[in-house]
């Protein structure tokens, strides 16, 4: 069997994209093989790790609905904590599978055939785990159910010019649309694994959300008619929602946060997170479900490259901003982004700087981008960087307000801290179960570039 290359001149100089020689039985018994065998035990210490930090977020939660938020640190100025921190953090990370599922797809990328499954659960648990601070972000969760468009009729929504509105309406548009696109990419390959089970109770469970999937021509037109919707209705998304998000700053009048800068330059700081958290699970997971043929080298170099370039994007972003603080003239401007690299704070931003500027450029380096220990660290720092971006860009734009009597300094109480660990307790969690229960990489996608789905021209991609 010809491996799976990328490019269109010598075949000798192509990069593989599937190494190891495999047919189409070998493929679905390896990435089949994580689902049908017994937890490893590294497996079930992780998920009891997450479902301990899981149970603390439900305590932490717990005890906010209990108390109030008054038992987070907010203060006056500060009325924005850890809590839109680690909001905006979430749905940063939630980006890369879109883009990689949808925008890739698109372009015909072959290479993201591999990793799209694997980016796209990652996106959905992300999303979630930002869900929840938006819902006991407003106090009194019980009445939450207000946030969705019920008529308007009610007075619900007074002000529909508030960014804080249109969040809703992208974050929940944007969650069902990754959802739907992940699950019907999935329906091929509930059913090979529905067709390959050995107990009456994985048949049924795996039929049911096969919805009766037999692979007939009219099954594949519709499929993929289907995905290429779905996929054209997302594209658009990736570059809205954290646009939107944006907009929670940059539509307010508060220095170091009204600037039209915000909207490209959180897209490229999301897509930035996203895939760094992408390179940091996937360096795991191919190791550990030894998916080195399918997940290889080139795709981990190609998504490094594409790290190096989003976080030369935001680094131009930090430039910018300081640029045009004093370009404007603006006293009030101007001092805010001093105040950001040399007040209070500096040692925030310096962390900032360090882990999203000067980190990704290490991967000019072939060597360093082919490294996989130095991609794993360069990707957790550069998660660590992002999460000191919204900080820095949340706290140190309220903490000193115009009167110098309001000034004051926020420091997050131990229910915030607790909770933004417990948000990592749930998306663990749910990653793990999609670990043991789904395919991690796409069968049919990988079969579908493979030569042998080709038998005219045995050997070329198409």
């Amino acid at each position: 069997m010809s491996e799976l290359v990328v490019g269109n001149d010598d075949p000798s100089k192509r990069t593989p994209l599937v190494l190891g020689g495999h047919d189409f039985k070998s493929v679905s018994d390896i990435i089949c093989r994580p689902v049908e065998a017994k937890a490893p035990q590294w497996w079930m210490i992780a998920f009891g790790v997450s479902v301990s930090g899981l149970c603390l977020l439900i305590a932490m939660l717990s005890k906010l609905v209990w108390s109030g938020i008054g038992v987070w640190g907010l203060n006056n100025p500060v009325m924005w904590g850890w809590d839109l921190v680690g909001f905006v953090f979430w749905v940063g990370i939630g980006h890369a599978g879109t883009l990689i599922s949808a925008i890739l797809f698109l372009f015909r990328q072959k290479w993201r055939t591999s990793i799209n499954r694997f980016a796209e659960a990652m996106t959905i648990f992300a999303v979630m785990s930002a869900g929840i601070y938006i819902v006991f972000h407003v106090g009194r969760v019980w009445v939450a159910y207000y946030l969705f468009p019920i008529p308007n009729s009610m007075g619900i929504w007074p002000n529909f010019r508030s960014p804080l509105v249109w969040d809703v309406f992208a974050v929940s548009t944007y969650f069902t649309i990754s959802l739907l696109f992940w699950f019907v990419g999935l329906i091929p390959d509930l059913a090979t694994i529905r067709d390959r089970a050995t107990t009456k109770t994985r048949k049924i469970w795996y039929g049911i959300f096969s919805v009766g999937w037999r692979g007939a021509n009219r099954h594949w037109m519709n499929y993929e008619r289907a995905y290429l919707i779905l996929a054209a209705l997302s594209t658009p998304l990736v570059l809205s929602v954290h646009s939107i998000v944006s907009f929670d700053f940059a539509v307010s009048q508060v220095p170091g946060w009204h600037t039209t800068i915000f909207p490209p330059y959180f897209v490229a700081g999301a897509i930035f997170s996203g895939f760094a958290m992408v390179v940091t699970l996937m360096v795991a997971a191919r190791e550990l479900f030894n998916m080195k043929d399918f997940m290889t080298m080139h795709h981990l170099e190609t998504m490094n490259k594409i790290i190096l370039a989003t976080g030369t994007m935001v680094g131009y972003a930090y430039g910018m901003e300081f640029f045009m603080a004093w370009f404007s003239g603006n006293t009030f401007e101007q001092y805010a982004f001093i105040n950001r690299a040399f007040g209070p704070y500096y040692w925030a931003y310096w962390t900032m700087v360090s882990c999203n500027v000067i980190s990704p450029q290490l991967f000019w380096f072939k060597k360093i981008r082919r490294s996989i220990p130095m991609m794993f660290i360069i990707s957790i720092f550069v998660n660590i960087g992002m999460w000191f971006e919204r900080f820095v860009i949340t706290v140190t734009s309220l903490h000193r307000d115009f009167l110098p009597s309001s000034w004051f300094y926020y420091s997050p109480t131990w229910v915030e801290v607790c909770q933004f660990i417990g948000s990592f307790g749930l998306f663990l969690t749910f990653f793990l179960l999609f670990l043991k229960f789904l395919p991690i990489i796409a069968i049919s996608e990988v079969k579908g570039v493979m030569p042998a789905a080709n038998p005219h021209q045995p050997g070329e991609e198409h």
